[in-house]
C-alpha cells in the first residue's frame, strides 16, 4: 500500500468513498453527503484542513486520514478523520496512513492528535485503541440528524511517545 499526500484531484474520488460511508449511516458522525469541492475544503485545502493522506492500493484509493483545526480545538489538539473504502474493503488502511499522520501531526508541534468516535461504531473505538489513543471524555446523548441519542467517546494520542500497538 503507498501513502501519499492528498491533492485537490483525489476530491472526487474520496468524496464518493466518504459519501458510501455516510449513506451506510452507523459510523461516522457526518449524517450529509458532500460535494466533491466541500470534500476538498473540508480535508484538503480548506482553511481547517491542517493534512491529508491517502492509501492507494492496485491504482485505487483505499482510504484517507486528516487532521483539521475545525471547532477549534484546544491549544495543542487538532482533531483526525479516518475513512476506509467499504467496497472493496481493503484491509490495514488506517495502520497504514497514521504513521504519515502522525508524522505531519509532529511537524505542526501537536502535543495531541484527538478522535471523537461514535459509541456505536465498535471498528473505529478498536482502531484508535490499536493506534495508541487513550480515552478522556466521552460527550453524553449528542443527537444524530433524526434525533437518535448516540454518546461520542473522545480518545486522544500524545504525541512524543511511542505507542504500544496489538496488530
Amino acid at each position: 500500500m503507498h501513502v501519499r499526500r492528498a491533492v485537490a484531484a483525489d476530491a472526487e474520488e474520496l468524496c464518493s468513498l466518504l459519501n458510501e460511508i455516510i449513506l451506510a449511516g452507523g459510523t461516522t458522525a457526518l449524517e450529509t453527503p458532500l460535494s466533491a469541492s466541500e470534500f476538498a475544503d473540508w480535508f484538503i485545502d480548506g482553511e481547517f484542513a491542517l493534512a491529508c493522506h491517502v492509501a492507494e492500493h492496485d491504482r485505487l484509493l483505499a482510504g484517507f486520514q486528516s487532521l483539521s483545526s475545525y471547532g477549534d480545538p484546544s491549544k495543542g489538539y487538532a482533531d483526525i478523520a479516518t475513512f476506509a473504502r467499504a467496497h472493496p474493503k481493503i484491509p490495514g488502511v488506517g495502520r497504514a496512513l497514521f504513521p504519515a499522520t502522525r508524522a505531519a501531526a509532529e511537524a505542526l508541534g501537536l502535543e495531541f492528535i484527538n478522535a471523537t468516535i461514535r459509541a456505536d461504531n465498535v471498528s473505529g473505538l478498536a482502531y484508535y485503541a490499536k493506534m495508541g489513543f487513550e480515552l478522556y471524555d466521552r460527550l453524553i446523548q449528542v443527537p444524530l440528524l433524526d434525533g437518535t441519542p448516540v454518546d461520542r467517546i473522545k480518545k486522544r494520542f500524545r504525541l512524543g511517545v511511542t505507542p504500544h500497538t496489538a496488530f
